[in-house]
């Protein structure tokens, strides 16, 4: 069962919300889901967050100063990806 990090679609909607920007593109919702890699709703979601934070203008789909800088500092980062694996619990064969 894959599980969502809600903190790692939040930096990939930053980060592509900023590359967007960058070259004057509006960005649409099921844009963005699908660049993610998850549900619209949940997208939706985390934009709500970043709106009510104050990182993203969610009626225009665009970075707010705070969010550029965000976005900015996870430029060269590495993201962790959206879906978490748990690992299986190890058995080990005792006779």
């Amino acid at each position: 069962m894959n599980v969502l990090d809600r903190k790692a679609i939040a930096a990939h909607v930053l980060r592509y919300l900023a590359g967007a920007q960058a070259r004057g593109r509006l960005v649409r919702l099921d844009e963005l889901a699908c660049e993610v890699g998850v549900r619209r709703k949940d997208v939706r979601e985390i934009v709500s967050s970043l709106h009510a934070e104050g990182h993203v203008d969610a009626t225009r789909m665009t970075l707010t100063m705070t969010g550029l800088v965000l976005a900015t500092s996870m430029h060269d980062s590495t993201l962790r990806a959206v879906r978490n694996v748990p690992e299986a619990p190890v058995q080990s064969n005792v006779a």
